[in-house]
């Protein structure tokens, strides 16, 4: 399968960014255009990339011509001039629009103008929001679930229906001639790579779970739905997915993890609904992040959109739920205040609530919604998140933290039963492992964290490496995946109390933990700190689950001791059931 490339770069505060097209023949009269993003470090603000991503977008030809997504606005021109080196796009019948997120149909008007006798093919629901986007009439079709569209050679599409992976328009595509499945967001991962395939399963496992956990974990229930329906369509030979290498030489092992995953999720004891307005401000973005911060504990959550979603559907997952996260929606939007005013009707005393604005410019005042869930008498799980700007990558962080604090909250006493069920005499003897004591710290961008360490164990000699486990309800957990860089400071026998006492102390999200403390800047860009015995400048080379924990393999760059008589702290514990 050949492959072509053209290259570009986009301009942004006088960095250059290179941004590559490739196009290859994946299957017959199949060809995919993947858009390179090679050195975008972000992704929706909320979470940071280590290897960049695509943007992947599909042209088939059969007797009629089906272009699957088109591309985000910045390869504006590289796209649309790939895509008319390929085909004339006044022949284009169908552009199939799996959702309306910009990086998917950033271009979809742009090719409208180019091709407008083209059918839009979507769901109702990201029609709608098109319509909102597109400033022109254009032809359109709902399609759902076992509808089909024959353009010829035996290319036979059938649609499949896909909501809230990870927004409530989406839909997939199966071409039953070439057993090709267009899944958009579903099975990507942000992995740049000119290899169009899933070839080394090794050097992208990690950035496909990390993928998961970020985007597709919150929705583990509505995944496993789409995943029943997959199963219904015959044999699948290629995941053609919407960022990252396609799925083929591994596809059975990557989506077995996502079965085995959102089985696990879906399983949880405890569920979070979260209720949100689609295509509203921030809502979608905070939302996920706050998700992140609850399943980090254990929780499962669902999403909601207030404004499609049917009553029923609102109380079903609030009557459940052990807790309510509610975006403020839009106070002109009809359906969003009777999904509201559902809610309050089937609220419970023993539930816990967070609210959180959207900065949409039309939000429901959030005091006014706060005070009657207080009436009910539900419990407030973290003070309400108001945004009064553009979300920054504090923003999302601090949303991450609400969402640990709510999960912590909710699996207290279900924690504090298991530790009863430990055998006593296995407790005490684990108990006399003894550790250092330590404080990590991390920061990126204008983001930073820290906390308290015991496990940590040196590793390797050839290159000096220890291992550190890292708890999954910790902050600083999404600081420290495979490629991060952090300082590991040791604390000093005789001398720790107050550090000890300062990271230990519950915030409230967003707090700055390094108030008061006295730090250095790392050539990695950590925080130092100034009265540490010693510090390492680490970066995190591989990970492996361990239950309720990440252990992680770290190497060593750089170090210091400030001290060269002193001892390190040791933390001396009686049992093994707690730090």
């Amino acid at each position: 399968m050949a492959a072509m490339s053209t290259t570009g770069y986009a301009q942004a505060e006088n960095v250059q960014h290179r941004l590559t097209v490739q196009t290859v023949e994946i299957a017959p009269n199949t060809t995919a255009i993947r858009c390179l993003d090679w050195d975008r470090d972000r992704f929706d603000i909320e979470f940071g990339l280590q290897n960049g991503t695509t943007y992947n977008s599909y042209l088939i030809r059969g007797e009629q011509t089906v272009l699957v997504d088109t591309s985000h606005q910045k390869f504006s021109q590289l796209y649309l001039d790939t895509l008319k080196s390929l085909v004339n796009p006044k022949t284009i019948d169908y552009i199939i629009v799996s959702h309306t997120e910009p990086d998917h149909s950033g271009l979809v008007e742009d090719v409208l103008q180019l091709a407008p006798r083209a059918t839009v093919l979507a769901s109702k629901i990201a029609l709608q929001f098109l319509e909102g986007l597109v400033h022109e009439p254009f032809s359109k079709r709902i399609v759902k679930s076992g509808d089909r569209i024959d353009i010829g050679k035996g290319h036979v599409i059938e649609f499949v229906s896909a909501p809230n992976l990870h927004w409530p328009d989406t839909i997939f595509s199966y071409d039953r001639k070439t057993q090709t499945l267009y899944t958009c967001d579903a099975f990507g991962m942000h992995f740049c790579d000119d290899r169009t395939f899933d070839e080394d399963l090794e050097a992208i496992e990690a950035d496909f779970r990390f993928y998961y956990d970020c985007l597709m974990g919150p929705n583990a229930r509505s995944l496993l739905n789409a995943m029943k329906r997959m199963s219904e369509l015959g044999k699948i030979n290629i995941i053609a997915n919407g960022h990252g290498p396609l799925l083929y030489h591994h596809l059975d092992v990557l989506t077995e993890c996502y079965q085995n995953w959102s089985q696990r999720q879906a399983k949880t004891e405890t569920t979070v609904g979260i209720f949100y307005a689609s295509d509203y401000g921030y809502s979608d973005r905070l939302g996920q992040a706050i998700a992140e911060g609850i399943q980090k504990t254990g929780v499962g959550t669902e999403f909601i959109d207030l404004s499609t979603a049917e009553i029923q559907e609102i109380q079903e997952l609030a009557g459940r739920a052990s807790g309510l996260i509610i975006g403020m929606p839009p106070t002109t939007s009809v359906a969003a205040q009777a999904g509201i005013s559902s809610l309050l009707a089937v609220a419970k005393d023993k539930q816990v609530v967070g609210l959180f604005e959207c900065f949409g410019g039309d939000d429901e005042p959030i005091d006014t919604l706060r005070r009657k869930f207080i009436d009910l008498g539900v419990k407030e799980a973290f003070p309400a998140i108001r945004i009064k700007d553009v979300p920054a990558p504090s923003t999302y962080q601090m949303c991450t933290e609400a969402g640990i604090d709510l999960g912590q909250l909710l699996t207290r006493q279900r924690n504090i039963k298991q530790l009863k069920t430990l055998d006593v005499n296995m407790e005490k003897a684990l108990g006399r492992i003894s550790n250092g004591l330590y404080i990590v710290t991390a920061k990126k961008g204008d983001v930073s964290s820290a906390m308290l360490a015991s496990w940590v164990a040196q590793a390797s000699l050839q290159p000096l490496g220890f291992t550190i486990a890292v708890a999954k309800d910790r902050a600083i957990d999404s600081f420290m995946q495979i490629g991060d860089r952090f300082v590991l400071n040791v604390l000093e026998e005789g001398n720790y109390q107050e550090l000890k006492k300062h990271f230990l102390k519950r915030l409230l999200p967003g707090a700055d933990r390094f108030a008061g403390v006295r730090t250095q800047t790392a050539k990695n860009g950590s925080p130092i700190l100034t009265d540490a015995l010693a510090y390492m400048e680490c970066e995190v080379q591989s990970s492996m689950e361990c239950s309720d924990h990440w252990l992680l393999y770290c190497t060593v760059q750089d170090g210091r001791v400030s001290k060269p008589d002193g001892l390190t702290a040791v933390r001396h514990r009686k049992v093994g059931n707690y730090y």
